[in-house]
């Protein structure tokens, strides 16, 4: 029986503090909705079903986790956290219960297994944090042979209890049993007029069920977010832990402080990754790889021994290795560079595949474009791939040359070793070993009279 398990997760509240007209669960962390790093950490729990409370911004929830396997639960006025709780009772099992919290983000899968282990006919299972400073937080009370017997809210305490530093950190497991006996119980006779999921622990004292708690490893597991600085503090903190696992792998980082990992960063050894770094989405990075300072990369590989300079923006993206792309380039979607291949400063490409060896070294425009084996395209070289409505493709074969300020006029092809005059604009083809050049004679008028401005 108890190898089912339901997950509710509570994420019906609109997050006023925040001062977004964005449920608060759905504000990014790391690269991901906050709400979504719950749902990814009890999914590591294999849970039968997964429910997620939702009301504020019902809308935007369910189409921010469209493609996600839970069941949603509308809880159309937000009276509480037991109310929120009762919302689902009805789907679920027969076997154990765990509440989490979409803007509980850091949560780890094992803190909540051992928990859930705790879990019995006999026994409920409670998450509790010891805090320096306890403020806000209710208060867990326990009896003289030191067992659990309630929680106390902090607008409901005494001065005694406000003393208490074990604090309740909402998270809670027990068997769908007890859930369903004890709802039905709950009354909103307190301060809030609110049904609070935590007076379960005073009736589970009262039917001689026992609270099992347990803690998290740290207090950051366990921090809510309510407001713009608490979800600043636990960006900083969830990219500290990032950076220090990337560094324990080998990876070298000029200031752990200034990286952000918003998706999943994969490194080979020898890395290297300068400050204020930002990777999104899936980013791989081979060996002996060195990532200049400011780059921002996005679902990318960058392969072994190659170098992103400064400043370069990197997207949906493959490098095969020993590569050298910047300062301030920019490789956009569909741009796929050869072994060794360059590309230079202010330089954008997209949906063009480089060739061995070639270079594209700075100021040019390289789209829609297939480049042979060492070609070398001049400054300020732009291929023309878009007609108003259709983009054409620029072929290029081995060993061409393109002058600077060419404009190739798609679709285009230049021959193997053909080279192609500075200035000139082409919209034919040109054959094997050939010159191309479109360049206007020049003229000259000796003793010029150069304008002056009038007094």
């Amino acid at each position: 029986m108890h190898d089912e398990l339901d997950i509710v997760v509570l994420a019906a509240g609109k997050g006023t503090r925040m001062r977004s007209r964005l449920p608060k669960v759905l504000h990014s962390l790391a690269g991901k909705p906050m709400v979504r790093h719950v749902l990814d950490t009890a999914a590591g729990l294999n849970p039968q079903r997964t429910h997620v409370v939702i009301g504020h911004g019902a809308k935007a929830m369910r189409e921010a986790l469209a493609e996600s396997s839970v069941r949603f639960c509308v809880q159309a006025e937000q009276k509480g956290t037991g109310h929120a709780v009762a919302q689902p009772l009805e789907q679920l099992g027969h076997g154990k219960v765990l509440v989490l919290y979409g803007d509980v983000p850091l949560i780890r899968r094992d803190t909540l297994a051992a928990l859930l282990e705790r879990v019995d006919e006999q026994h409920m299972g409670l998450l509790t944090v010891t805090m320096d400073n306890p403020d806000g937080y209710g208060r867990i009370v326990r009896d003289e042979a030191g067992n659990a017997v309630a929680i106390v809210e902090q607008k409901d305490a005494s001065a005694e209890e406000l003393a208490l530093t074990e604090c309740n950190t909402g998270i809670m497991a027990m068997t769908a049993a007890q859930l369903k006996r004890w709802m039905p119980r709950l009354s909103a006779d307190n301060a809030q007029e609110e049904y609070y999921l935590t007076d379960v622990i005073a009736m589970a004292a009262e039917d001689g069920v026992g609270v099992a708690t347990a803690q998290p490893a740290t207090p950051l597991e366990v921090q809510g977010v309510n407001n713009r600085a608490q979800m600043a503090e636990l960006e900083r903190a969830l990219q500290r832990a990032r950076a220090e696992q990337l560094m324990a792998d080998g990876v070298a980082l000029a200031d752990p402080a200034r990286l952000d990992v918003r998706g999943t960063l994969t490194c080979g050894h020898d890395v290297f990754i300068d400050v204020g770094c930002v990777f999104e989405g899936e980013v791989s990075l081979g060996e002996g790889v060195h990532i200049g300072p400011y780059c921002v990369i996005r679902n990318a590989t960058i392969g072994a021994d190659s170098v992103v300079e400064s400043h370069s923006v990197l997207e949906q993206c493959v490098a095969a290795g020993h590569n050298a792309i910047g300062p301030y380039a920019r490789l956009r979607p569909g741009t796929r560079l050869a072994v060794a291949a360059r590309v230079g400063n202010f330089v954008e490409t997209k949906n063009a595949d480089v060739g061995e060896a070639s270079k594209i070294n700075h100021l040019s425009y390289v789209g829609d474009a297939t480049l042979g084996r060492g070609v070398n395209i001049g400054a300020g070289t732009i291929t023309c791939n878009y007609d108003g409505v259709n983009k054409h493709r620029t072929r290029i074969d081995d060993d061409a040359f393109i002058g600077s300020n060419t404009a190739l006029v798609a679709p285009v092809n230049i021959g193997q070793g053909a080279t192609v005059g500075a200035g000139s604009t082409i919209a034919r083809d040109v054959a094997d070993h050939a010159l191309g050049v479109t360049r206007a004679p020049q003229r000259e008028k000796a003793d010029w009279p150069r304008p002056k401005k009038r007094d």
